[in-house]
């Protein structure tokens, strides 16, 4: 086994390996030659070599959220690194650790106009949790063993990105038979399970409340104790809204947030008021829900989260820095059940909307909302469903999911970049069958995501096709803006048809309801070959269909 001569080279390697950062993505270039030999040559390290830098991040971080934790990026020097921005910063705030290591030309060849050369310490800013300089010399040795320890395992603790920046000077490709240093290991800390904080008054106003609400953000699969899901579940004082990404099931749970309260009056707002709102996951999707409860606040918010708290509805009065699972724990064996109306009065609205949304559904022309409900009542069982941003989620939201499905969704950030990138690292991850549903936009956008060798044959995508950005004739007054179509919607007349040919995936095309519900079935049969459903469907009625279908819940 070789590995690089670069001193600097050996200490990330052994670093990484010592704390069971293995899976290691690399763009090509010559400035960081020294860490792909050092990557590479040892047996021990899972390589993937893919071209596009911003592919490749995103490749890096659907890897991270399967694995739940590091995944290391590697890359040249100059603008290579600015292209793994975007999924920095996806990562910063979805929680997901990347480690993003950059080759650089030594400080003395620094804006001095050398080529392929920028200003890469902290090139990322507050978009990243620790920026690790290190400098080149064996007299730096002990600071650079320092400053890699403490990024790795910030990014193990905290899961979060970290940015190692590594300068080398060269020859950059000579090898040694024998390595020349041994850094010192620095264990990354575990967390106490415990919660340390008394909870005597959260208690006592939790038990003296009549209306608690319960919402949940993106949340990774089996989060919470099916224990904990089923007491929340039998307090009729308690009322749990869910979304896709909650990855959270209860026939007395919510999921449809948007179905439940779009079209409430004052009256139904102030009845749905809670008390005391009780919040923990990521980033929620329903724009709605944020309005209701900035417009009706609780008397308190509590947000638990072992890391931040977001203060989304302006009345946020306490974060518990615990687990969800740790907080429940401790928390609901001192709780009292209240005998209300709170839960069983919305659980007999949202049965009422089901009933309507499930009439309005039958007889709703072809279109996008059409197609997602065929998608939805299609999906196969146990299965990885990675949801693209945009229209694509917001449809989601509106249909009940099969628990066996686990949905995954980029809501750090909500930019459709990215999308298709994340979803062939995650279905690379994950040992479940993966169905990517995207729209147009955000699969064109992303498509150098299919240049690559590692997407199984059992990855699907389902691509609706509107021609442009469907979401922006469903956005209040969008449409009566000049030049709607070329900079808004950007309506376009591509296909996929020929990306599929060149990136051997098998495709399949449908453009009405009958030849949609004869293709799901054999689209969901392949095996052998990664595919790809072009759903196309009329651009100029979706936005109709979609805002008739909330006037149709009252």
């Amino acid at each position: 086994m070789n590995f690089s001569a670069k001193r600097l080279s050996q200490t990330v390697t052994q670093l990484c390996l010592s704390k069971g950062i293995d899976h290691i993505v690399i763009s090509p270039g010559s400035r960081n030659a020294p860490l792909t030999i050092g990557f590479t040559e040892h047996p021990d390290f899972s390589c993937f070599s893919i071209v596009d830098e911003r592919c490749a991040a995103f490749f890096a971080l659907g890897m991270a959220q399967q694995f739940k934790k590091p995944v290391a990026l590697v890359c040249s020097s100059g603008s290579a690194l600015l292209n793994y921005f975007p999924a920095v910063a996806e990562a910063f705030y979805s929680d997901i650790p990347l480690v993003v290591l950059s080759a650089d030309r030594p400080s003395e060849l620094l804006e001095i106009g050398d080529g392929q050369t920028i200003q890469q310490e902290d090139v990322y800013g507050k978009h990243i949790l620790y920026n690790a300089n290190c400098k080149e010399g064996e007299e730096h040795q002990t600071y650079n063993e320092t400053e890699i320890n403490i990024a790795l395992n910030t990014a193990i603790e905290l899961q979060a990105p970290v940015h190692i920046n590594i300068p080398f000077s060269e020859p950059l490709y000579n090898k040694v038979k024998a390595l020349e240093v041994s850094p010192q290991h620095v264990p990354a800390r575990i967390d106490s399970d415990e919660i340390s904080e008394n909870i005597d008054e959260f208690v006592k106003a939790w038990n003296n409340s009549a209306k608690k609400m319960i919402l949940i953000g993106v949340l990774p699969p089996n989060s919470i104790e099916e224990q904990y899901i089923k007491i929340l579940a039998e307090d009729e004082s308690v009322l749990v809204l869910t979304e896709a990404t909650s990855n959270l099931h209860h026939e007395n749970f919510i999921p449809a947030i948007d179905q439940l309260i779009t079209v409430l009056d004052e009256d139904g707002f102030k009845e749905l008021q809670p008390d005391i709102l009780l919040t923990f996951g990521g980033m929620v999707v329903s724009k709605r829900i944020k309005k209701f409860l900035r417009s009706y606040k609780p008397k308190a918010h509590w947000h638990v989260d072992a890391k931040k708290a977001y203060d989304t509805y302006f009345s946020l009065s306490h974060h518990f820095k615990i687990t969800p699972n740790t907080f429940l724990k401790a928390f609901l064996p001192r709780t009292e059940t209240i005998i209300n109306t709170y839960q069983t009065q919305w659980l007999t609205v949202k049965n009422e909307r089901t009933v309507k949304h499930n009439k309005y559904v039958e007889s709703v022309p072809y279109s996008d909302f059409k197609v997602y409900s065929e998608i939805l009542n299609s999906l196969p069982e146990k299965i990885q469903f990675q949801v693209a941003n945009s229209a694509a989620i917001r449809y989601v939201q509106l249909f009940d999911l099969p628990s066996s499905v686990q949905v995954f969704c980029n809501r750090g950030t909500s930019g459709i970049d990215g999308s298709v990138s994340t979803a062939v690292g995650a279905a690379y991850a994950s040992k479940l069958p993966t169905l990517l549903i995207t729209g147009d936009l955000s699969f064109f956008y992303d498509s150098n995501a299919l240049w690559s060798n590692y997407i199984p044959k059992n990855f699907k995508i389902i691509l609706i096709n509107n021609s442009g950005g469907g979401i922006f004739r469903i956005l209040p007054h969008a449409q009566n803006t000049q030049h709607f179509n070329q900079f808004f919607e950007t309506e376009h007349k591509l296909s996929a048809k020929h990306l599929s040919s060149m990136y051997n995936f098998k495709y399949f095309s449908v453009n009405n309801e009958n030849s949609l519900k004869e293709t799901l079935p054999i689209f969901f049969e392949e095996k052998n070959t990664p595919s790809l459903l072009e759903v196309k469907t009329p651009s100029e009625i979706n936005d109709v269909v979609l805002k008739e279908y909330f006037k149709c819940l009252k």
